[in-house]
């Protein structure tokens, strides 16, 4: 029995032993700027990131020539849209998300509203899915940039990202597209899709905190983005700082490991999970009829505070959502788009497994939650008042 089950990998992962292996010379041997390339070890070290960027290059299809190194994707949120508005303001002020987007990207939106942007929110339905009618319809001629996720870190649920290209395409509008849970876990082919602009975290797929890319497709009328970070003119200017040359190594190891296939027993795993879990009265599997990442689910137990279900479950590492506003007392704001109510969306807790999840995990956990519901509720008094018929 381990001490902890971690079963918060939306929020971040393990290192993967190989990753591992690959960055630690580059910490304690090769440990050159990789931007002094007038002696060996700089060419040593600069040869490593732009082999690292070859590698995820192949993993998405794209050039290498596309791909830009940053910090990972709450910069690259930041940089896209910050950066697009500042250029394209001659064009037009207007940019559509949609309301489960993450908080990174309703925050810039919020605060370029203060600046004169104009923003669309597109609402979802039940199932956390847009209506392409609907972004069809919100586009005008003032519509400088699309930014739609391709899967939501809280519920899993898929974005239609090929048909919401093709649109964006067709309009002749920037799309880009916070790929960030789905790299790895999903087949994302840039050459198949008409995506702009994409951006990916290294943690997120078992590779180290602290590095992502930016993708930016080279078109015939280059794209044009006001940079965030000016400096030394790395990234051909695009974005300046010292190289942080072992995390860019680990993340290339990473993309060349993880694939979509290896998830299969991920699904599985999840799928017992929720079968196991059924079994308790009244829960919700919040976008279950969507298509959804394969190692999430996000499930409200009525009538209990999440809260009170993960702290009777110390060994369990679990979340009440995105890790980046866990902590607080508000809802969920994607569950709330969803329709879900106030009550039912502080019920809700996140479990999101990985390729180090077992079977024997799952069902220790689903022992756990099962036992602890159960006691929760056999105390509660609003659930005696739900079981007598005198609340919903």
């Amino acid at each position: 029995m381990k001490d902890i089950i971690y079963l918060d990998n939306n929020a971040t992962t393990r290192i993967l032993d190989e990753v591992w292996n690959e960055i630690t010379p580059y910490f304690i041997q090769n440990y050159a700027n990789a931007s002094s390339v007038y002696h060996q070890m700089g060419r040593e070290a600069n040869a490593a990131v732009q082999r690292a960027r070859s590698q995820i290059a192949v993993a998405l299809n794209c050039a290498p020539k596309e791909l830009f190194f940053n910090s990972g994707a709450t910069e690259s949120i930041n940089t896209v849209i910050c950066g697009i508005f500042d250029k394209y303001q001659s064009k037009g002020n207007h940019i559509i998300t949609v309301s489960t987007e993450h908080k990174a990207v309703l925050s810039c939106c919020e605060q370029l509203a203060k600046q004169g942007a104009e923003i669309t929110y597109l609402p979802v339905d039940a199932q956390g899915m847009i209506a392409l009618d609907d972004l069809k319809n919100a586009i005008t001629a003032q519509t400088i940039l699309v930014c739609i996720m391709a899967a939501n870190n809280e519920t899993g649920v898929l974005s239609t990202i090929a048909q919401i290209a093709d649109i964006c395409t067709e309009k002749d509008v920037l799309f880009f597209c916070d790929a960030t849970q789905a790299i790895g876990k999903i087949d994302i082919d840039l050459q198949k899709l008409n995506i702009d602009i994409l951006c990916l975290s290294a943690h997120k797929l078992h590779g180290p905190k602290g590095v992502g890319a930016l993708y930016i497709r080279r078109k015939s009328k280059p794209i044009q983005i006001t940079p965030l970070l000016i400096g030394g003119g790395q990234e051909s200017g695009f974005r300046g700082g010292t190289y942080n040359v072992p995390a860019i190594v680990g993340f290339g190891k990473a993309m060349s490991l993880i694939k979509p296939a290896v998830y299969n027993t991920v699904e599985r795993n999840r799928n017992l999970l929720e079968e196991i879990l059924s079994e308790i009265p009244e829960i919700i599997i919040h976008g279950k009829n969507a298509p959804r990442l394969p190692n999430t689910s996000y499930i409200s137990f009525k009538h209990i505070l999440a809260s009170e279900i993960m702290t009777a479950c110390p060994t369990l590492a679990l979340s009440s959502g995105s890790a980046c506003v866990t902590g607080s007392r508000e809802p969920s704001h994607v569950l709330m788009a969803m329709g879900i109510s106030k009550e039912d969306a502080l019920s809700a807790i996140r479990f999101s497994l990985s390729i180090f999840t077992t079977q024997e995990d799952i069902i220790q956990c689903a022992q756990l939650i099962t036992a602890a519901v159960h006691k929760i509720r056999d105390q509660s008094p609003i659930w005696q008042l739900f079981k007598a018929g005198l609340i919903d």
